[in-house]
């Protein structure tokens, strides 16, 4: 399944989550898809959002790593259903809606929290979600540099 569809499956899931046990879930999912999109783009995307998308791997999967890994069946795991990336921009800008709203739905849950545990979980994958979409946002600056710098370049050929 492409990257757009399976981001808008998790946010939807997000948004159909109201209780915690299923909002950590649905965070720990759009961070596992999170790491994936980033690992495709690493290989497969422009070379130059290979970088950061290395960077956002690894704050996603620390992500993962800060909450407790959910029970799941290998054909509910969104990330493993993951099999083409389509246009980068694209999912890059629905990947960033996402990880924002992870990020609220956590500050819900931390608000929330009974203890002190859930408490903490969630303020490290508060930290995780927003250094992962400024990882995203960076992407997509660097992808608006490329095409004004081939925009550039094309005014340039004509003009000359």
């Amino acid at each position: 399944m492409d990257a757009v569809r399976l981001i808008v499956t998790s946010r939807r899931a997000l948004a159909g989550s109201d209780r915690a046990p299923e909002i950590m879930t649905e965070v720990w999912q759009a961070q596992a898809l999170a790491q994936a999109i980033g690992s495709r783009l690493a290989v497969f995307g422009p070379p130059e959002l290979r970088g950061e998308a290395l960077g956002l791997t690894e704050l996603a999967g620390r992500g993962c790593g800060v909450l407790d890994t959910p029970l799941l069946d290998i054909k509910d795991l969104r990330a493993a259903q993951l099999s083409e990336l389509g246009d980068a921009r694209q999912a890059l800008m629905y990947l960033g809606g996402l990880l924002g709203e992870v990020g609220i739905a956590l500050v819900g849950l931390a608000s929330a929290a009974d203890d002190e545990g859930t408490y903490w979980q969630c303020m490290e994958a508060i930290d995780a979600a927003d250094e992962s979409r400024d990882r995203v946002l960076e992407m997509l600056r660097r992808l608006a540099d490329r095409d004004r710098d081939q925009l550039l370049q094309e005014e340039e050929r004509e003009a000359g």
